[in-house]
């Protein structure tokens, strides 16, 4: 059976690569504009992060994905719940695997890098929409933790804004 949802990964990083602060803090990051964020999000119905990452988000307060299915990945939030999403703790690539056959819109990769990575390395994800802010942070979380496999991406589009963010985006290549 063909797949017929996409694993997008839509995130900013800094120019020197990392998504977060060493304190997880995004304090950098635009917010003066959505930069495609309105339109990649309105395909969204699945958002999947990692622990740290719903930790991060409910610290900011209220769950901002309402209608969206939420999945959280986590061993050590097991037998959890809450209203607004479900905690998984089969392997992701089993998890993704068997969404990805199933009719939907677009998964979500929300972050963090542990379970960007672990995509990454089982060949999980479909798009990845780079936003990179002009800025140097010199330390935090990385984007990429260096252990994915090498992976030949095609360019889609690449687009700059007036505040210096680039935003590029890329695509598996479809095999023959």
């Amino acid at each position: 059976m063909e797949s017929t949802r996409k694993v997008s990964l839509f995130i900013a990083t800094s120019l020197d690569g990392y998504i977060a602060r060493e304190d997880g803090g995004i304090d950098w990051l635009f917010d003066d504009q959505d930069y495609g964020y309105e339109a990649f999000y309105d395909d969204v119905d699945t958002v999947i992060m990692g622990r740290h990452t719903w930790d991060k988000l409910k610290e900011m307060g209220d769950y901002p994905y309402d209608g969206k299915e939420g999945v959280v990945f986590s061993k050590s939030l097991a037998g959890q719940t809450d209203p607004n999403v479900t905690f998984v703790t089969e392997s992701v690539q089993n998890w993704i695997g068997r969404a990805k056959q199933e009719e939907g819109g677009t998964i979500w990769l929300m972050g963090g890098s542990k379970l960007v990575d672990e995509c990454l390395q089982t060949g999980m994800v479909d798009e990845i929409i780079l936003s990179i802010h002009p800025i140097l942070l010199g330390q935090g979380i990385p984007l990429f933790r260096g252990k994915q496999p090498e992976t030949a991406l095609e360019l889609v589009s690449s687009k700059s804004f007036h505040t210096g963010l680039v935003q590029l985006v890329y695509r598996r290549p479809v095999s023959a």
